[in-house]
């Protein structure tokens, strides 16, 4: 599964520019569609294509690991692995 640090790249935005950061905004800068990035924010293991992966490293100022991660899931796929 991926799992995407969006939330985490926004808190890290909104505290280093000391304001509020929004999705409209993303959405505006990005052109990347406000429900797809609400998808990505709200439902682990979303799937997007790779060039609002690229927006997004853009946007952010960023490298891909920051933004995604690979967990590793069970073979029934059920649940990831634990470490």
């Amino acid at each position: 599964m991926i799992r995407y640090h969006l939330k985490e790249l926004i808190a890290e935005k909104e505290f280093e520019e000391r304001r509020r950061i929004t999705i409209g905004e993303i959405a505006k800068e990005t052109g990347i569609n406000r429900m797809t990035l609400s998808k990505i924010i709200n439902h682990p293991g979303h799937s997007t294509v790779t060039d609002n992966l690229d927006k997004l490293c853009d946007y952010f100022d960023c490298e891909i690991e920051q933004l995604v991660t690979h967990i590793k899931e069970t073979k029934d796929r059920s649940a990831p692995v634990s470490d």
